[in-house]
C-alpha cells in the first residue's frame, strides 16, 4: 500500500507518541465509537456502554503504541480501530463466557457475532429507513427478510460497505483495513451497491405487491 499520504495525527503520533496520545485518540473518538455501536453484539444492548469498550481500547492503544511507532506504513486510525475492535470481540467473549482470543481474529466481521451483528445492524438501518411509522409492525420481518438476502453477498462486498457507508471510511481506509488495493476496494464498493441497489429493489416490488 505504497503512496499513503500521512494526516495530522499520524504525523503528530509518530514525532511526540504518548504525549498527544489522549488528544489524537480524542479527535477519532466519534468514529470509533459509531463503529462500536455498529458491531455491538445486540443481546448486549443495555448491558455493554460503547464508551467503556472506548475507554479499554485507549488504554490498549497507550500499551501498545510501540507498536504503532515500529509500522511506519499503517495509519494510526486503521491501527487504533482494529484494537477497538479486538477491544470489543473481549468485552463480548467475557460477556458471552468464550475463551477464544481476539488477537487472533481475523481484520473484520469475524468472532463475538461481528459478521452477523454486521449484517443484522446493515438490515436494521436500512430498513429504518425506508419504513413509514405506519408499518412498524413490518419491520422485524423485513430486517429478516433483508438480513438474508444481505448474507448471499460476497463477505467482504458486504464488508465495503459497513465501511464506507456505516463506518463512514473513506476507500482508502478500507483498503488498508481489508489489505486490498484501493482500486480493488474502489471495484468492490460499486459492485456491492449495485447488489444492494437489487435487493432493495426486489424488496420494493414485493412491499407494493403487498400494500
Amino acid at each position: 500500500m505504497g503512496g499513503k499520504l500521512e494526516n495530522t495525527q499520524d504525523k503528530a503520533i509518530k514525532e511526540h507518541g504518548q504525549a498527544v496520545l489522549g488528544e489524537v485518540f480524542e479527535d477519532f473518538s466519534d468514529r470509533l465509537l459509531r463503529m462500536i455501536e455498529f458491531r455491538l453484539d445486540r443481546r448486549l444492548s443495555g448491558r455493554v456502554e460503547p464508551e467503556d469498550v472506548l475507554q479499554e481500547a485507549y488504554i490498549e492503544t497507550s500499551r501498545r503504541l510501540d507498536d504503532f511507532l515500529s509500522r511506519p506504513d499503517v495509519s494510526f486510525y486503521v491501527w487504533v480501530r482494529q484494537i477497538t475492535w479486538q477491544c470489543l470481540i473481549a468485552v463480548q467473549r467475557r460477556h458471552f463466557g468464550e475463551k477464544r482470543s481476539p488477537r487472533k481474529e481475523v481484520r473484520y466481521g469475524a468472532g463475538g457475532g461481528g459478521q452477523s451483528q454486521a449484517t443484522f445492524s446493515i438490515a436494521r438501518r436500512l430498513v429504518g429507513q425506508m419504513t413509514s411509522p405506519s408499518r412498524v409492525a413490518m419491520r422485524e420481518e423485513q430486517i429478516q427478510s433483508l438480513r438474508l438476502a444481505l448474507d448471499g453477498m460476497d463477505d467482504m462486498d458486504r464488508e465495503v460497505l459497513a465501511l464506507r457507508h456505516f463506518e463512514h471510511m473513506t476507500n482508502t481506509e478500507v483498503a488498508e483495513t481489508l489489505n486490498l488495493s484501493p482500486s480493488a476496494a474502489s471495484n468492490r464498493h460499486v459492485r456491492a451497491l449495485a447488489r444492494l441497489g437489487e435487493i432493495l429493489s426486489q424488496m420494493e416490488e414485493f412491499d407494493s405487491k403487498t400494500d
